[in-house]
């Protein structure tokens, strides 16, 4: 749940309003569709014990139609010929109240819900006794369960300019809307609109952006209303003045799409969809996380100014981040252990709790990660490549820092460091979203490394994404955020690449394979497999499956294997020839990344059988041969088509540290730009430095190029 959002739980009674540009089609007919959605979602609250309040407009829109079509009827071919007049607003009103009214009866009656009908004006609520006894009726149906619907009764309304008058007590369905959510108490008041809430200019302009929530201090001269109502008579206008006042008077409000299926669910639920209005609102900006452009931006402008600084300077705040983890173990620690703890109760897989820990000694190894790191020659600005194109004209080739990196990573704390410290020694801009589950452990370390840069860089280096909602928002800044890597399933790669133009580099599922082939030794092939699944179940370079030789069936060596697992405590799955031939269950699917002490074992024909398996069910991760036979080794790792491909060395080796990379962002199983673990390296992108002596091209006249190579 967004935090923003809390106040769902407590909400008993709600109102929700419905526009005309909702009800209604392009052409005035009823949308019989989204009515149907709407009365669906409503008839599910009132079920779940919801107290729901409906007010809707559409009457005039509907009764024009319909007027329209029997003047039409009834015409002449003279009349046909003249221009149409228009027609009365308020007979419009008597027509369609009558046929609005009769579809929400039809549709409510269908789902086995009462409803009832309320048609009032502004001049009744000057009445006393009148709001005394609309609360006592409204009172006795909700407690029926009946749906009580408003409308305001445009047809003997007496206003005459509704919406410049403000002396009145409502003017529009949406301020009728507000003042019911006030005399009936309600907990919170929902507008549906035909756009998915507020944005900061017309809703068709692509420079325009969904405002969360509305801060009357921020937003009240920065925001651009498009045009009122297609039909109605208010618009988004309207919807903000009602939002507003019933906001400040304690109510919350939510202005969201009446043309989704379940967005009075979703509010309901607390997700961040829609607009919201709320009397503390100002309160939260303090606390509240900046926005997705801002953060974004922040994190460049503090990359720039980290890569002007001298290579020691930079290798300095590492150092510092380095000291600070050891200095704040204890706090970190206690973070941690109450992420654990909610883990636990909450149920999560024990394989998920196993990467949330950070178990004994390993903030000593995180600082000594970063400690490499800063120890590392320095990456930035080195000449890759040196050209004379021609005398007195040098072309350099640099690397530096590819800009600001969004990184969507799963439950395990330790990558935060580990990608912040890469980052800093690449002179890399960032925004982190840890998985929920580490809530507190990615606050806190995000603190202590922050806190250790200097008031030069400023800490928006690193931006911590607090909730999920924002990534959506982030992943359409292409002209600010450089590369998004998403560390996770295939899923969630999939779809990060489905929403961003932003290039993403992909590291996703770690369906890693030891193939033990017919040459293999006895205690080398025990070691690895053993090695490659106890060492860290959950690592994504851990084993999933293990594929043996079919002759290893018959000398012994496959029974021994598992025997092995087994008594280590490994749960074993079997494709269709292992499983019928040690009596274990099949497993349900070759590409299952169990992330535990199972694995699947499957019996192949030879090693070409093997790479042909791995390229049908693995996931391009890390895979390894145990063979004595060279030639069948050098078949398999030219063979096998994945970011890493070992012989006789565990699938466990493939990680950045191990690779002397320091640390590493991730395991990419992408193809550009960077595959395999990504270290600095992988950060990196390159630029040409051109120096001359007042050279100009002038059709290449009098140029005489050399392309000489000076890097040697």
């Amino acid at each position: 749940m967004d935090p923003s959002r809390c106040f769902v739980t407590n909400v008993k009674r709600l109102i929700v309003k419905v526009g005309t540009a909702v009800v209604t089609r392009a052409d005035g007919r009823l949308a019989v569709g989204r009515l149907g959605a709407l009365c669906e979602q409503l008839k599910e609250l009132n079920s779940q014990g919801y107290e729901i309040v409906l007010v809707t407009s559409g009457a005039v829109g509907l009764g024009r139609q319909r007027l329209r079509y029997r003047k039409l009827v009834n015409s002449s071919l003279a009349d046909l010929q003249n221009p149409q007049y228009e027609l009365d607003g308020k007979a419009c009103a008597a027509v369609g109240q009558s046929s609005l009214m009769a579809l929400y009866d039809t549709l409510f009656s269908q789902l086995d819900v009462s409803s009832s009908q309320h048609l009032v004006t502004d001049t009744d609520f000057r009445n006393g006794s009148f709001r005394k006894q609309l609360s006592e009726t409204v009172k006795s149906l909700l407690a029926l369960k009946v749906i009580p619907i408003f409308n305001e009764n445009d047809a003997v309304s007496t206003r005459r300019a509704p919406y410049e008058d403000s002396s009145g007590i409502f003017w529009d369905n949406d301020s009728l809307a507000g003042l019911l959510a006030l005399e009936l108490q309600a907990d919170l008041l929902v507008l549906l609109s035909d756009v998915e809430g507020l944005y900061s200019g017309p809703p068709s302009d692509p420079d325009s952006k969904l405002i969360h929530t509305y801060i009357k201090e921020k937003h009240q001269g920065e925001i651009t209303f498009g045009d009122k109502s297609r039909l109605g008579r208010g618009g988004m206008t309207a919807k903000v003045n009602a939002a507003v006042c019933a906001a400040y008077a304690g109510i919350p409000v939510v202005i969201t799409s009446g043309y989704a299926t379940d967005s009075i669910i979703k509010v309901l639920q607390g997700k961040r969809i829609g607009t919201l209005f709320h009397q503390d609102a100002h309160l939260w900006t303090s606390v509240k996380e900046v926005g997705a452009r801002e953060m974004a931006v922040a994190a460049r402008e503090c990359s720039r100014r980290l890569q002007a600084m001298h290579s020691d300077d930079r290798r300095k705040i590492l150092l510092d981040i380095a000291d600070a983890l050891e200095a704040n173990e204890s706090l970190i620690k206690v973070e941690n252990e109450a992420d654990v703890a909610d883990a636990q109760d909450a149920g999560y897989d024990k394989s998920l709790v196993a990467r949330l820990a950070l178990k004994p000694g390993k903030i000593a190894s995180l600082a000594k990660s970063v400690r490499v790191l800063a120890e590392m020659e320095e990456p930035i600005g080195q000449v890759l490549k040196r050209t004379e194109l021609a005398d007195g004209l040098i072309l350099e080739k640099t690397s530096c820092p590819l800009g600001v990196l969004l990184i969507v990573f799963e439950s395990r704390p330790d990558a935060l460091v580990q990608i912040a410290s890469l980052a800093i020694r690449s002179g890399n801009g960032l925004l982190l979203k840890g998985g929920k589950e580490a809530k507190r452990s990615n606050a806190i370390l995000h603190k202590v490394i922050t806190s250790a840069f200097p008031k030069s860089i400023g800490n928006k280096l690193i931006g911590l994404v607090a909730s999920r909602e924002d990534i959506p928002d982030l992943l359409k800044l292409d002209d600010v955020i450089d590369l998004v890597i998403p560390r996770g399933s295939n899923k969630l790669v999939s779809q990060i690449k489905e929403l961003t133009k932003i290039p993403v580099l992909g590291h996703s599922d770690g369906i890693c394979h030891v193939y033990v082939d017919k040459s293999a030794k006895v205690d080398t092939a025990k070691r690895i497999v053993l090695d490659a699944k106890i060492d860290y179940p959950a690592a994504c370079n851990a084993m999933e499956t293990l594929l043996v030789h079919k002759d290893l069936s018959s000398n012994g060596l496959l029974n021994t294997l598992t025997k092995e697992l087994q008594h280590e405590g490994v749960t074993l799955y079997g494709g269709p020839r292992a499983s019928s031939l040690l009596n274990i269950p099949e497993a349900h699917s070759f590409h299952h990344e169990y992330s535990s002490m199972a694995c699947t074992i499957e019996i192949v024909d030879d090693v070409q059988a093997a790479i042909d398996h791995i390229h049908q069910h693995g996931s391009s991760h890390t895979d390894c041969i145990v063979t004595e036979n060279h030639e069948v080794a050098e078949i398999f790792l030219h063979g096998v088509d994945s970011a890493a491909v070992f012989h006789n060395a565990s699938t466990r080796f493939c990680d950045g540290a191990r690779f002397g990379l320091g640390a590493e962002v991730g395991i990419s199983t992408s193809r550009i730009h960077a595959r395999g673990p990504v270290g600095v390296e992988g950060m990196l992108t390159t630029r040409w430095i051109l120096r001359g002596s007042g050279q100009v091209v002038d059709g290449d006249k009098g140029v005489i190029y050399t392309h000489r190579d000076l890097s040697q």
